[in-house]
């Protein structure tokens, strides 16, 4: 069964021993994301599925990691304290790959150390759990047709919701990258805009309109999240539940959300 579902940020400079002074500026998304643990702990998760922009991408295929153990580090950024490992979900992969097949373009490898995507999340919302209790899964999108990330994601929780184990799942992904002048991809009039445009059609619950959103539009914005948000209300499909903005904010040119998805 599903029991946790939620969007998230994943900024390396969130991570205490990265952000240092910078932390100031993203006290809501950090506060957000200490809230998102506790619920994530609450839930009593078997598996945490998380979904991250960051791994390996495939054109015509979606990728799932089924390496046996993970491990969390940010070496890359300077950081060579911060570390936390978690173990596999072999089993209930194959699982997943079996189901799919001849439905969904799905590739499986081994990769031990998780991308940023999967990283910073985790350390904020599986942290307190104790590793050998939960196993993980993480997945990585494709460049197809944003209606079949959804089909995806409706695929995977047709057995979900059959399962007797308790799943979370996380939606791993930042949203705009071009709010400011100094942002990473430059400035774009039309950030701003697709950010309040996110924002709200979660908020509604208007899958629909995610779905068909001017790629021109979202081409403009540099977003990074958008696949990761449709195959989790793919997952989340026929689902009641009640999305809960925590925050939002982008004070360094890239846009920052978090949700929570009450289940009922």
């Amino acid at each position: 069964m599903i029991v946790f579902a939620a969007i998230t940020p994943h900024p390396p400079l969130l991570i205490p021993e990265i952000g240092r002074v910078n932390l100031r500026f993203v006290k809501n998304t950090t506060q957000s994301l200490q809230r998102l643990g506790e619920e994530l702990y609450a839930s009593k998760p078997d598996v945490i599925v998380i979904i991250s922009p960051h791994g390996q991408m495939l054109a015509d295929a979606f990728s799932i990691n089924i390496a046996a153990n993970f491990k969390i580090g940010f070496e890359e950024f300077g950081d060579l304290m911060t570390k936390l490992e978690m173990k596999g979900s072999v089993g209930l992969i194959h699982h997943y790959k079996e189901i799919l097949e001849g439905k969904m373009p799905v590739v499986l490898f081994s990769q031990e150390k998780l991308d940023h995507g999967a990283g910073v999340p985790l350390f904020f919302l599986a942290k307190n759990i104790k590793p050998k209790t939960i196993e993980l899964i993480p997945i990585s999108f494709s460049m197809l047709d944003y209606k079949t990330h959804f089909e995806f994601g409706r695929r995977l929780q047709e057995d979900m919701i059959n399962d007797t184990r308790r799943i979370a799942v996380i939606a791993s992904g930042d949203l705009s990258h071009r709010l400011t002048e100094d942002a990473p991809a430059g400035y774009s009039h039309w950030a701003k805009k697709f950010d309040e445009t996110i924002v709200k059609k979660v908020q509604k619950k208007d899958t629909a309109g995610l779905l068909t959103l001017d790629r021109d539009f979202i081409e403009e914005a540099g977003e990074c999240g958008l696949r990761s948000i449709i195959i989790l209300h793919g997952i989340l499909n026929s689902i009641q539940y009640q999305p809960e903005i925590y925050s939002y904010e982008g004070p360094f040119g890239v846009g920052y959300m978090t949700v929570n998805f009450k289940l009922a």
